[in-house]
């Protein structure tokens, strides 16, 4: 396989400590940005407000959105968007692949919904077609990298949004995703990100009594995920770097921020959600790669975060076949522990409390847990017709920096700081996007210990 060379762009890991640097993102500050995420000790109190569940969002004034990204996620996204409610639409589709929107568009209209031609959009900039073309809501699906441009496009035409995790790839588009989402926020938008564990009814519900003291003070957390490979595909002899790469974005870091950015990020944000949304200080981890077949990503992480408290948590990963598979994210406190999604224990392991999971047949399905897929997108649509903005931008990318933290801790060797991943300058990927070659990218496996 003659490959060009492959690798992050404008700055290698050698100088990632070297490029951080504050007031990087203009007027606003790092702390100002996140203060609601600052880890401050509060008492915690026995009433906790949650997402409320519904079956449906409630009738309203008719809603027409546009996909960006037309792959298997965003062509479930927009799928799940149209089981939200009645009255919606989906008018508008971009793509770089022709392929890719075809099978949507066919998707899409075998459930009803017939898609113009003059609204398919292909090209690196369909979203701004997708955006421009009188939509209401935008659908953001693409790979992570491209996330923080086509959700500033979409703030500043005051659109309301869905964004797939991650946010970002890289500190610098975790930053964009923050200021764009304040900006929301003063224009009274709606953004729902695709972290879905707090859109499930069984987890909410877990979460209303972890927070309202039922294992009293957080001490630790343990959280994994052990699964196998991901797909991946071989290159075509007719592909240029850049087809190749985003055919294949699950293996590169800089499409998709490695695997523990892209798809851990699930259990680290429930983890995180269920210790309170603090930011840890530092992240010390390690990490490596055995068996994956391409890309230039790793196959295994484990993560410590510590905390200012002191408290920490440890988070591991690993995508390799034929090793056994687990997701837990268990939450430890002085007084018991959980499992973060239906189950809450004593110290002595007995049971304290299990989410009442009704049979198939039984009568009372009230319990029933509602596909959090689709929870999401009536939670976007509830909050757009009720007039009540919501938006959960500020913990969608404090989860996202967190990951970032233990890939680069990983990846150098070294630990790494919240205030440095949030001052540093890297950004990952090619300068401009277009199909052909890719400049100065570089096939590079990061090494701990020199890559730096």
């Amino acid at each position: 396989m003659n490959m060009k060379k492959y690798s992050q762009i404008k700055l290698t890991r050698r100088n990632f400590f070297k490029n951080s640097a504050a007031g990087v993102i203009g007027t606003v500050s790092v702390p100002a940005l996140l203060g609601a995420c600052s880890g401050s000790e509060e008492k915690k109190l026995k009433e906790v407000e949650v997402p409320e569940i519904l079956k449906a969002a409630p009738d309203g004034v008719p809603l027409k959105a546009g996909l960006v990204g037309c792959g298997g996620r965003g062509t479930g996204a927009a799928c799940d968007f149209l089981k939200a409610g009645y009255g919606l639409q989906i008018v508008a589709l971009g793509d770089v692949f022709k392929d890719r929107l075809d099978s949507c568009r066919k998707t899409l209209e075998e459930k009803g919904q017939h898609i113009a031609d003059e609204n398919c959009f292909l090209g690196f900039d369909a979203y701004r077609n997708v955006i421009d073309s009188g939509v209401d809501v935008v659908l953001l699906c693409t790979p992570p990298v491209f996330r923080p441009l086509h959700f500033e496009y979409a703030v500043g035409k005051n659109r309301h949004c869905f964004i797939e995790k991650p946010c970002a790839v890289d500190p610098t588009g975790a930053r964009r995703i923050l200021v764009a989402g304040k900006r929301a926020e003063q224009q009274s938008l709606s953004v729902v990100s695709g972290t879905i564990r707090r859109s499930q009814k069984d987890c909410i519900e877990t979460y209303r009594r972890v927070a309202g003291g039922a294992i009293g003070e957080i001490v630790s957390a343990h959280v994994s995920r052990m699964g196998g490979a991901l797909w991946y595909i071989q290159r075509r002899p007719e592909w240029n770097d850049m087809e190749y790469m985003l055919r294949n974005w699950v293996n590169f870091c800089w499409t998709s921020g490695d695997h523990i950015v892209e798809q851990f990020i699930h259990e680290i944000d429930q983890m995180s959600w269920f210790t309170g949304d603090r930011r840890p200080v530092r992240a010390e981890a390690t990490g490596g790669r055995q068996r994956r077949m391409n890309g230039d990503m790793y196959d295994h992480f484990s993560v410590e975060y510590l905390y200012e408290n002191g408290s920490r948590a440890h988070c591991t990963t690993r995508q390799i076949n034929g090793c056994d598979s687990q997701i837990a994210v268990m939450v430890y406190g002085t007084e018991g522990y959980t499992n973060c999604y239906d189950t809450i224990y004593n110290l002595d392991g007995s049971v304290a409390w299990k989410y009442p999971h009704p049979k198939p047949d039984d009568a009372d399905q009230s319990m029933a847990v509602p596909d959090p897929f689709v929870q999401e997108h009536i939670r976007l649509v509830t909050a757009i017709r009720a007039g009540k903005p919501l938006n959960d931008v500020e913990k969608h990318v404090q989860s996202t920096v967190m990951a970032m933290m233990g890939r680069e801790s990983a990846y150098t060797g070294k630990f790494v700081t919240w205030d440095q991943i949030m001052a540093s300058t890297m950004k990952l990927g090619p300068e401009t996007y277009q199909f052909g070659p890719v400049p100065d990218i570089r096939e590079s496996i990061p090494v701990a210990g020199i890559a730096q």
